[in-house]
This record gives C-alpha cells, sequence and structure tokens, in this order.
C-alpha cells in the first residue's frame, strides 16, 4: 500500500495537505461557518483541545483585524502558528480559564470551538460516555470565559443517551443545533453542537469544583416526551456539491493539473502512539513464540493417551498430525 493509497480513501485528507491544513477536521469547522456563519462579529476566540491545530489556524486566516486575538488549549504540545497564542493545559482546572482572560486583557471571549475527542476504545459506550465528559468540561470552562450572546461550538458523539447533553446545553443556550458537516463520514456517529445567545441562568456563578455531570438523577430520558424532552434540531451543513467524505476519488482530480503526493502539512510533536511506532520500526514489540520442537512432541504425547472410557477421536489425530508436521 503506498503512500498515495490514503489520498484515494480520503479527499478531505488529500485537500488539507493541499491548501496546507494541518488536519481534514479544518474543512468541517469551515462548512459550520458556512452554514452559521460563526466567525461574524467575532474578535476574541478560544479553540479547546486544539492540537494539532488545523481548527486554531482556520480561525486565524478567518478572523482579520487589528484586535483579534486567538487562544489555542491543549494538554499536548502544538507547533507554533502565526497569530495564535497557545497554552499548554488542562481545560478542567480554574487557572487555565484565568490564563485565557489574561490574554483578552479582561475581556471575555466571543466564540469557543471544541473539536476534542478521546482515543477511541472500540466499545462504543464508553466512547460515547468519555466524549460527552470531554463535551461536559469545554462547557464548563465554556461558562468561565464567553461572553453573554457569544457562540459554543463543539464535537458530540450521537449516541442513545444524547438527549441527556443537549437538556445540560440547554440550560445555558436558547438555541443549540445539532450539525453534521459533508466532510464529516457517514459512518462516523460524530456530529457538532452548535450553541448560540450564550445566556446562563439567573444567578449561576460557574465553578470548575461542582461538575456539570449530577450522577444523582435517575431518569430514563429516551422514556420522556413533550416538553420534558428537549428535540433538538439536526442539519447537515455543506453545500451537496461538496466532496463526499465516504467516496473513493481517482488521483487526478484536476486533468490539467498531474497529480503529485503532498506531505502533511505539520506532523503530531508528541503523539500518544509515538512510543509504539518506535517499537515497531526497531523491531522491539513483545511477539508471541512458536512452540518449540520439544513442547509439540510433549504436547502429541498427551493427545495421544485417551481418557478412560473412551475411544479415539478423529479430531484428535487430526491435530497430532498438523503438529508433527509443524516438527518436521
Amino acid at each position: 500500500m503506498g503512500r498515495s493509497s490514503k489520498d484515494k480513501r480520503d479527499i478531505y485528507y488529500r485537500l488539507a495537505k493541499e491548501e496546507g491544513w494541518r488536519a481534514r477536521s479544518a474543512f468541517k469547522l469551515l462548512q459550520l461557518d458556512e452554514e452559521y456563519h460563526l466567525f461574524q462579529g467575532v474578535s476574541r476566540a478560544v479553540d479547546l483541545c486544539a492540537a494539532p491545530g488545523s481548527w486554531s489556524q482556520v480561525l486565524s486566516r478567518k478572523l482579520k483585524g487589528d484586535d483579534t486575538k486567538i487562544v489555542a488549549v491543549d494538554l499536548q504540545a502544538m507547533a507554533p502558528l502565526a497569530g495564535v497564542i497557545q497554552i499548554q493545559g488542562d481545560i478542567t482546572k480554574v487557572s487555565t480559564a484565568q490564563e485565557i482572560i489574561r490574554h483578552f486583557e479582561g475581556q471575555p471571549a466571543d466564540l469557543v470551538v471544541c473539536d476534542g475527542a478521546p482515543d477511541v476504545t472500540g466499545l462504543h459506550d464508553i466512547d460515547e460516555y468519555i466524549q460527552a465528559q470531554l463535551l461536559l468540561a469545554a462547557l464548563n470552562i465554556t461558562t468561565h470565559v464567553l461572553k453573554r450572546g457569544g457562540t459554543f461550538v463543539a464535537k458530540i458523539f450521537r449516541g442513545k443517551d444524547v438527549t441527556l447533553l443537549y437538556s445540560q446545553l440547554k440550560i445555558f443556550f436558547p438555541d443549540v443545533t445539532c450539525a453534521k458537516p459533508r466532510s464529516s463520514r457517514n459512518s462516523s456517529i460524530e456530529a457538532f453542537a452548535v450553541c448560540r445567545n450564550y445566556s446562563p441562568p439567573e444567578s449561576y456563578v460557574p465553578n470548575m469544583s461542582n461538575p456539570l455531570l449530577d450522577h444523582s438523577y435517575d431518569v430514563d430520558f429516551n422514556q420522556l416526551e413533550g416538553p420534558n424532552r428537549v428535540i433538538v434540531p439536526f442539519l447537515a451543513c455543506g453545500d451537496l456539491s461538496a466532496y463526499d467524505s465516504d467516496q473513493t476519488y481517482p488521483l487526478q482530480l484536476d486533468p490539467e493539473k498531474k497529480y503529485t503526493y503532498t506531505p502533511p502539512t505539520q506532523p503530531p510533536i508528541h503523539p500518544p502512539y509515538e512510543e509504539a511506532c518506535f517499537l515497531k520500526k526497531n523491531n522491539l514489540l513483545s511477539k508471541e513464540l512458536a512452540p518449540q520442537p520439544q513442547q509439540q512432541a510433549a504436547l502429541c504425547e498427551t493427545l495421544r493417551q485417551p481418557e478412560v472410557g473412551t475411544e479415539g477421536f478423529s479430531l484428535e489425530k487430526e491435530v497430532i498430525g498438523a503438529l508433527e508436521e509443524l516438527s518436521t
């Protein structure tokens, strides 16, 4: 499988490299902006869970003006970006919120975006739960730094209990929409909550020590009806003529322009899988050793001894034959 294989399978991955974006996720924010005009009137923006920095890139290219300030926050190190202030910090700490406000010279943000997601385990219920916790952590710090009337955009996983998340978002934002950009794969449960007109409850005081997720409830939200259940609009955004993220395209998109492979714009600095890649490259990964001849002979002898009251089984004979072939 050559370097161009992924370019064929993922059109947005290829376009991101050709246009200088650090990741294909840049197109998701661009398509959300096409529908919701997220950047209109924005001069102070925060990108939570920012690494590797594609959404910060979009903000730096789209937000123009002498008074524009963009702050990117992530636990991981991120390569520098022109016009973007970087904070390597924890979004669950009040000190991080204070540092964001300090960079804005005491002013709250107009827009907060978060494209963060956990390393998926493949166990969907666990992945959805961890993603929900991450979103609530992002919402919690947003209540510290976002101005009234501001906008919050965050990734969600549309699981069976997503109604609870919508209910919690609706406490702070009267206008909540679930959006699916065209660059987001149809096979993925990923979507984005676009929350506008930040209006916290009267006398609400942001507090990092009190998480928004309350485990004391005992309600199946999927059984609620009418006004007791929040129905959030769902919108597929992005022009229908845009590329389909699930379709395979030929390498030669333009007949007049020859395809050439483009390396990634900015490789990760210290990705979580860095150690695993090093071990594999240097042939240091542990491997399961094949049985030694002595072990094979002992196993054959054990199988040759039938249990009391039983006769030989054809399956045992097949196993013995296979093991003897391996030992020769």
